[in-house]
């Protein structure tokens, strides 16, 4: 059975949403600010955090940086209002699986949490390995190094780089890494994939300028050269 923890300051949002998730068999959490909801956070009993962005003491996106500066990889879905864009960029940056604008429904909402822990359930097996030029990447742990020296990777980054591993040679259009990586084929901008790739590029190439494995394909996508 998995637990959601729900970091909503709506009291009337959180019951109506306890009662929804009891129905589909999932455990609930709660918190009504962002501190005491990071601390619920960190102590790592929820399979999934469904993370409202307006929040008293410490708002969504801090709580959303500091989970993702400890390597908590418990898969995030925002709740954010409408007119949110920038937020909602900035959250998706930061780590979070999914977005749900508000007023919403609550069948899509448990549609989208039930996407997102399937792939948050990748099956891959514990010490599963690449190598991408000099650097060591270990998809099951979410770490990476070069030469000994460790190398942060952003939940997103790790999810892109795996597939393109699993695609060698392949070309990959923006659209289907926004569907595959982040869930859905609806972004605020296809410039947030450049922004990811330029950024993987940063730690992984050699010479990011004059990338070798990392390949812009003009007009089409991104091909991964192992």
């Amino acid at each position: 059975m998995s637990r959601i923890l729900i970091i909503e300051d709506e009291l009337d949002m959180i019951e109506g949403l306890r009662d929804a998730f009891a129905h589909q068999g999932f455990e609930t959490l709660s918190a009504t600010d962002g501190k005491s909801g990071l601390e619920q956070a960190l102590a790592g009993q929820a399979d999934l955090i469904l993370l409202d962005l307006r929040l008293p003491k410490k708002d969504g996106l801090e709580v959303c940086r500091e989970l993702r500066a400890r390597n908590v990889h418990t898969p995030i879905i925002m709740l954010t209002a409408r007119g949110q864009v920038t937020d909602r960029i900035a959250g998706l940056e930061l780590g979070a699986d999914d977005y749900i604008t508000k007023p919403f429904s609550v069948g899509e909402l448990i549609a989208r949490i039930h996407a997102v822990l399937r792939r948050s359930d990748p099956g891959v097996e514990d010490g599963d390995q690449v190598r991408v030029g000099d650097v060591t990447v270990d998809f099951k742990k979410y770490t990476a190094y070069r030469d000994g020296t460790s190398l942060v990777l952003t939940d997103h980054e790790v999810k892109l780089l795996r597939l393109f591993v699993e695609h060698p040679h392949e070309v990959i259009t923006r659209d289907r890494l926004l569907d595959e990586v982040w869930g859905y084929d609806c972004y605020p901008t296809t410039r947030t994939v450049d922004t990811f790739i330029y950024r993987l590029r940063q730690k992984i190439e050699v010479d990011p300028g004059k990338p070798e494995h990392l390949l812009t394909v003009r007009g089409a996508g991104y091909k991964f050269i192992p």
